[in-house]
Order: structure tokens, then C-alpha cells, then sequence
């Protein structure tokens, strides 16, 4: 006798796989681009100038998925902008920072998530359900409220 063949299909251990999303498994970076603006010529731009000529390399080694731009910026104080997936931009002005304080902003831009900051005073309380008595209303009660 022969076998009968089965009439599904096996379940595949693979196809039982869930894509990875930003967070679990994988981690997916939000900025895209970083743009270096400074003066060659202006005092304030001599750490950004030195960076770029000592770590701009292993910076771009570092982080493949960033695209690394060196502007030109004349008679002008030197910034650095970060460009993020969420089609935000965030703009450091590096005017008087030391080469190790520039480092930390890069790595700040190159950590942020591009979105805008929100204050953490006064924010209003917001809820996924609605309260289970409505909303409370002085119009509502059956005896006035009397100071």
C-alpha cells in the first residue's frame, strides 16, 4: 500500500516568525544624516575643524547607516544639524565647545530619535478609557454647589 500524501501542508518552524520591529530584535537608528557647517577661517571653529580632521573617519566606520556631510559655512559659527527618518531636523550650535564637548553633542544627535521634546511639566493627563461616571459637570447635580 502506498502512504497517502497529507492534505495540508507541514508548518515550518521558520514561518512561525514574527518580522522584528524597532526595539526588539533589531535596533533601527532614526538618524539619517549629520551635516558638519563651520568657517575655516573663525577661531570658534578650530575644534570642530580638528574632530573632522582626526575622527571623521572612524566616525563614518562607526555608524554605516549615517550619511556624512562637511559644509563650508563662511564668516559664520560653526552648527551641526542632524537629519532624522521622521523628516525632523535638529540644528547644535558648536560656538565656544571644546573637542570633547563636540563629541559629546555627535553622539547626542546620533542618539536622539528625532522627535520633538516635550515638556514633562503641566502635561495633560490623557486616558484610553473613558471615566466610568462621564464627564463631571456643575449643570449636572441636583443641588447647586453653595460657597
Amino acid at each position: 500500500m502506498s502512504a497517502i500524501p497529507p492534505v495540508t501542508t507541514p508548518i515550518v518552524r521558520a514561518a512561525l516568525r514574527s518580522r522584528p520591529a524597532n526595539g526588539h530584535v533589531v535596533f533601527i537608528p532614526q538618524i539619517r544624516k549629520l551635516v558638519f557647517e563651520y568657517c575655516d577661517k573663525r577661531h570658534s571653529s578650530v575644534p570642530v575643524r580638528t574632530y573632522l580632521l582626526k575622527h571623521a573617519e572612524t566616525l563614518a566606520r562607526e555608524n554605516p547607516h549615517v550619511e556624512i556631510v562637511v559644509k563650508q559655512r563662511p564668516q559664520r559659527q560653526p552648527i551641526i544639524r542632524g537629519f532624522y527618518m521622521n523628516n525632523q531636523n535638529k540644528v547644535i550650535g558648536l560656538n565656544g565647545y571644546e573637542m570633547n564637548q563636540v563629541e559629546q553633542k555627535i553622539q547626542l544627535l546620533l542618539d536622539a530619535s528625532g522627535a520633538k521634546i516635550k515638556s514633562l511639566k503641566r502635561r495633560t493627563v490623557e486616558s484610553t478609557t473613558e471615566s466610568p461616571r462621564g464627564i463631571w459637570s456643575g449643570l449636572h447635580v441636583h443641588e447647586p454647589y453653595r460657597i
